[in-house]
């Protein structure tokens, strides 16, 4: 048996291997046009190492909380959507359908005095 030597590619041939091979690994066409190699076997190779080089090992850990520990506002429920409702129409003084509780009726309504008024005003002229 005879070992087959790869046929170096040029021109036309060698973009369309290029284009094949990295999109075949997942490699958008400008990043395909950056493969090196002269045979079919080469740029196949290479695409397979660039996406490996692009592709994490392993996941960033997560980032941290920003703000901290929860405030004292902020309980379990608090996390639903029911539990921010509750949260609100506690922290606005509605019942449970939304509604704010009647206004208390004034003690003393037989005299309704003006608030601007002032005492001893006159408008006469003095000389």
């Amino acid at each position: 048996m005879t070992e087959q030597t790869p046929v170096p590619l040029e021109g036309d041939a060698l973009e369309l291997a290029k284009l094949k091979a990295g999109l075949t690994a997942g490699l958008t066409p400008e990043q395909s046009a950056r493969l090196i190699g002269t045979d079919e076997a080469a740029l196949i190779a290479d695409a397979a190492a660039l996406v490996a080089e692009f592709t994490p090992s392993t996941l960033a850990p997560p980032a941290p909380r920003a703000g901290g520990d929860r405030g004292p506002d902020v309980q379990s429920t608090a996390g639903t959507v029911a539990g921010g409702a509750a949260a609100y129409r506690r922290k606005h003084g509605l019942d449970e359908d939304g509604n704010r509780p009647p206004a208390p009726q004034r003690v003393n309504t037989s005299r309704v005095t003006n608030p601007f008024q002032e005492n001893g005003y006159t408008t006469e002229h003095r000389r």
